[in-house]
């Protein structure tokens, strides 16, 4: 492959993902407003990693219960990294799970794991159909 020729795939990817981040974002905070009346400018840009993970994810083939296992692991891992910074160490307290049973720290529990699971099957469905939107042609 020529160095033009990677430098357009490179291209092309960025574009891709970027869209993926906007939605992911747009989307996480669209969730948040609905669930718990409020968001935070952090969240948009945690959902949009996380989509993005999720964007990657798809893109092998593998049972649905896998991807949404795999997918619930990677946003609990995400919503810890960011909880430890945001909300331990920067403390603007944007979320605190210390009231739920079995939390790790206030930041992550395994009720909202569980919902991440339930979270990433229809998950899948949107990183399906962005994929198929972003590579029409």
């Amino acid at each position: 492959m020529t160095d033009r020729k990677k430098i357009q795939k490179a291209e092309e990817l960025l574009r891709e993902y970027t869209a993926v981040f906007a939605v992911g974002g747009l989307g996480y905070g669209a969730i948040e407003l609905i669930w718990r009346g409020r968001t935070h400018w952090t969240m948009a840009l945690t959902g949009g990693a996380c989509l993005s993970g999720l964007y990657a994810l798809a893109q092998k083939e593998h049972p649905l219960w896998k991807f949404c296992l795999e997918g619930a692991g990677m946003i609990t891992a995400a919503e810890l990294a960011v909880g430890l910074l945001v909300n331990r160490k920067l403390k603007w307290n944007v979320w605190d799970y210390s009231s739920v049973p079995l939390n790790l720290l206030g930041q992550i529990c395994p009720l909202y794991s569980l919902l991440w699971y339930l979270i990433c099957r229809p998950g899948n469905r949107v990183c399906r159909q962005l994929y198929l939107r972003l590579h029409s042609s």
